[in-house]
């Protein structure tokens, strides 16, 4: 097994907004569908059963008729600090695990977001293919949600 540095991919924001709305934000189905695709695409919340061994299913709608389906189960979920899941972006990717984590710092939140995967090979393959700028797009909306939710 590579080391696991070599093999995770982290973006770290911090959010203008309380860790509970943050929170909110990533744990409720009407939140995540505001946010979790990239800028310019939608999101269908088909299944989202948040505890321990709960499975997700969210769908994105492709021009060409398709859907991009991700998945996983939650692994572990510690009240407004983390929440560690399996993840399936099929096509494109598969078989990683989501970390989250979240820290309250007076009104903002320090959210830092890992994606780890099998091999330091897949990990490279999956920043080329993109990383950053897709969930670089996506914590952006979240940015923007949670903007509107303030105010």
């Amino acid at each position: 097994m590579s080391d696991l540095k070599n093999r995770t991919l982290t973006i770290e924001k911090t959010f203008n907004a309380p860790l509970q709305l943050v929170w909110d934000a990533w744990t409720q189905s009407e939140h995540i569908v505001k946010w979790w695709a990239p800028q310019g695409m939608d999101i269908k919340v088909i299944e989202h059963d948040f505890k321990v061994g709960g499975t997700w299913k969210y769908a994105m709608p492709m021009p060409d008729g398709n859907e991009f389906i991700s998945e996983g189960t939650y692994k572990e979920i510690i009240a407004l600090k983390k929440i560690v899941t399996s993840a399936d972006f099929k096509p494109m990717t598969e078989n990683v695990e989501l970390q989250a984590h979240f820290e309250a710092d007076g009104e903002k939140t320090k959210f830092t977001f890992s994606v780890i995967h099998a091999t330091e090979a897949y990990c490279k393959q999956q920043e080329d293919m993109g990383f950053y700028n897709g969930w670089g797009s996506a914590l952006e909306r979240l940015d923007k949600t949670l903007e509107t939710l303030t105010t």
